[in-house]
């Protein structure tokens, strides 16, 4: 039997070496230190395997042909959404829809739901650490039926205020929109017990799991969600596929968002009836070797552990928190490391965040910096940008003290010492 405490950690070494582009150097042998996971992750060679092997081996459309690559096809996408339901412990297989990803599962509740639903004088409840995938949808929304978007309030560090929600949840409210953690600041936020508030007044509750999915257990029925959204290329998968958890009710209730091949149950010269869901949701060819790679990616974390990973980004997240704070004129944005994933977002006093981001490249450390799609809260925290390093399994307190070296070596550049 393995020993316990060595199973919740992570060999770190190990994990780098299934990711074949962490051992190519950079031009001038610089090693790569790949700080912006929270943007999209590296791919372990198992998922980079199973993308080429249905290209090389069985590729053919989904859900159309009865011949062998076909059959091969279909049985490999209903095993991913399977895994995937298995995932986010979802009642039924036929609650996971596959989308392009967290924008277009967001996207399909809002035409599928919201517009639908949402009546003038509704009210929707945002927050301001919202993506804008999970912000702007329910803004046009709320224009189109004449609705109003209101925001939780934030605490000084940017946690939901959750002393305050009786001044904003009513039972006008219709729909709260929330992150289950931010991709500027990290922070985690209370899912189910926001979920059960909103129950309480009739609302339905639709979560971003962007960033919470890779890292963290994600258990639907536990958290009684209605609708969840996440992407495969942030889950170490491929690109271009993503996914829509929703309660099978409020799925059969919901129109399609997309209409054309596949979704279809009916179709005469003047009307058309839909299939019932996942294919109501799904119309046109589906990404097809990237659905099925997801599955080599779900199987990838799942036997690492979410206890491992979890363990392992906190020790990080700690760390980083550490040494970044003993650079000069460096601020962080958001909690203390109890309160957030694995994502440090900082400005530097005197350095605008293109430059430092810039000079980091030079030194082999990508990092991202901008606004990260989330100008409202960029405008609450006063800052028009800010770096951010985010970090995954595949990252060692080596990548950390590289990101310090480099931010060093930026404020000697930006004659900041």
């Amino acid at each position: 039997m393995p020993d316990s405490a060595a199973a919740s950690r992570l060999d770190v070494e190990a994990v780098r070496q299934d990711f074949p582009i962490l051992a190519r150097p950079l031009p001038k042998g610089l090693p790569l230190v790949y700080l912006d996971s929270a943007s999209s992750a590296q791919k372990p060679q198992a998922v980079i395997d199973k993308e080429i092997e249905v290209y090389e081996n069985y590729y053919a459309n989904a859900y159309r042909g009865v011949y062998r690559f076909g059959i091969q096809v279909d049985d490999g996408l209903e095993l991913t959404r399977a895994k995937v339901r298995q995932l986010i412990n979802a009642d039924r297989s036929d609650e996971i829809i596959f989308t392009s990803g967290s924008t277009m599962a967001l996207n399909t509740v809002a035409y599928g739901w919201a517009r639908k639903h949402l009546q003038a004088g509704d009210e929707i409840l945002l927050n301001e650490l919202e993506h804008h995938a999970n912000f702007v949808p329910w803004q046009q929304m709320a224009a189109q039926a004449g609705a109003t978007c209101r925001m939780i309030p934030l605490t000084s560090d940017l946690r939901l205020d959750m002393e305050r929600l009786d001044e904003v949840l009513t039972d006008r409210t219709k729909l709260v929109a929330v992150t289950a953690m931010s991709n500027v600041t990290g922070t985690i936020t209370p899912i189910k017990a926001l979920a059960q508030r909103a129950h309480q007044v009739g609302a339905v509750i639709v979560v971003d799991g962007a960033q919470s999915v890779p890292h963290q257990v994600t258990d639907v029925r536990d958290l009684d969600v209605d609708f969840l959204a996440f992407s495969g290329h942030k889950l170490f998968g491929p690109s271009g596929i993503g996914v829509l958890y929703g309660k099978h009710a409020l799925l059969e209730a919901m129109d399609p968002f997309l209409y054309g091949g596949h979704m279809i149950e009916r179709v005469t010269k003047d009307q058309s009836t839909w299939a019932p869901p996942p294919a109501k949701f799904e119309a046109g060819t589906a990404p097809i070797a990237q659905c099925v790679a997801l599955s080599a990616a779900i199987d990838y974390v799942q036997g690492l552990g979410f206890e491992a990973i979890g363990n392992h980004e906190r020790a990080l997240t700690e760390y980083a928190h550490r040494r970044l704070l003993e650079v000069p004129g460096l601020r962080i944005y958001g909690p203390e490391p109890p309160h957030k994933g694995a994502i440090v977002s900082f400005t530097i006093e005197g350095a605008h965040p293109e430059d430092l981001a810039q000079l980091l490249d030079r030194r082999g450390v990508f990092v991202r910096h901008g606004h990260h799609c989330t100008m409202p809260l960029h405008d609450l925290m006063g800052v028009s940008a800010t770096v951010r390093a985010s970090f995954g399994v595949y990252t060692s307190q080596s990548d950390i003290d590289a990101l310090c070296d480099a931010i060093d070596f930026a404020r000697q550049k930006l004659r900041l010492v």
